[in-house]
């Protein structure tokens, strides 16, 4: 029996011997492997077209989820608390004695201070007991608005202070956004109640880093994240309705800070990535304009695959707002591309 099993334990190691001599042996000519690096250009190409699927891709799904949360922000709930603050501003502006607007140095930490002081005095005459005409003849009693450009300033019940963002573009008024604040005491620190300012604008983060420091700072740099938010997005909305025929593909993040797009034109594939330096910022920072010679242009007049940077619509990009900048790159389109691949061509 011990011999039926050595013997056929020495098949297998000759077995697993022939095998390993087979497995080292070079693989025929026709499976092996060459770099594609050796084809130039087009590996640079394919790179360069996996780049912008992995781009696609990514945008596809911030799309797709900022379909599913405007979804979430369109629920009944959110819709009530807007509704329910839009109620008590317009509630606190009818009653109002007077409406003051500022300019300028006007709008300080003095005048905040004061509004604060007023919420408090309001409150605590509500809360007193008994005779409620203490206070009566205190200037404190006078329900005062302060407009501050495109923002609206006013005392709410509660110890509250509420202040309307007003939006707009190219001259036209767009929402209205509203943010409360509050706090227990004179002398303590403001904090954000609520608002109905878009989740995806940074306001927590502004709230704890200029809130308790300089809240006069915090109320102006969310007024400006607004209005920054709906001019980028209202420029984007603009090209879609007034050139949407010529863009194949348009990708944007939810903030509309990254934007990048697909002009079809005869000659070329022109790609336009735009990056916005933060979320307070109207022109973007970081522009590339990219035109893809279609495969006719290429057989008429060049041979070169590699792609163009038109740097005179970066410029564009960068100092015009979209649909101007737009217009100026379909414009000047056919001459810059004769220009740049003739150039390639002859040199």
């Amino acid at each position: 029996m011990e011999s039926d099993i050595e013997e056929s334990l020495k098949k297998k190691q000759r077995k697993n011997a022939f095998l390993g001599d087979n497995s080292a042996r070079k693989p025929p000519e026709h499976f092996v492997v060459r770099p594609y690096s050796v084809m130039g250009e087009v590996n640079f190409m394919q790179e360069e077209d996996v780049r912008l699927e992995t781009t696609r891709a990514r945008f596809s799904n911030v799309i797709k989820r900022h379909e599913e949360l405007a979804e979430r922000l369109s629920r009944d709930s959110d819709k009530m608390i807007f509704e329910r603050l839009q109620k008590e501003f317009e509630a606190a502006r009818a009653s109002q004695t007077q409406e003051i607007s500022l300019d300028g140095d006007q709008w300080n930490d003095g005048l905040l201070a004061t509004i604060r002081e007023r919420v408090h005095m309001e409150a605590e005459r509500r809360a007193m007991p008994g005779d409620t005409n203490i206070l009566a003849g205190s200037d404190f009693q006078e329900k005062i608005i302060y407009k501050v450009g495109s923002k609206v300033i006013c005392c709410l019940e509660g110890a509250r202070i509420g202040i309307q963002y007003e939006t707009s573009f190219a001259g036209e008024p767009c929402e209205m956004y509203h943010c409360v604040l509050e706090s227990k005491s004179f002398l303590e620190k403001m904090t954000v109640l609520e608002h109905t300012i878009p989740f995806f604008l940074p306001v927590r983060e502004a709230e704890n880093d200029l809130l308790s420091s300089n809240a006069m700072r915090f109320i102006d740099h969310v007024g400006e994240l607004l209005q920054a938010y709906v001019d980028r997005r209202e420029q984007v909305r603009l090209i879609k309705e007034l050139y949407g025929n010529q863009i194949g593909e348009l990708y944007h993040s939810l903030p509309y800070h990254m934007i990048e797009f697909v002009v079809d034109d005869s000659d070329c594939k022109i790609t336009v990535c735009l990056r916005y330096a933060d979320l307070v910022s109207v022109l973007p920072t970081r522009v590339r304009v990219l035109a893809w010679p279609t495969s006719q242009f290429r057989k008429d007049s060049i041979t070169t695959t590699n792609p163009a940077r038109l740097t005179y619509a970066e410029d564009a990009l960068r100092t015009m707002s979209l649909p101007e900048a737009y217009a100026e790159i379909v414009l000047n389109l056919p001459q810059a591309l004769q220009q740049i691949f003739q150039h390639r061509s002859s040199s």
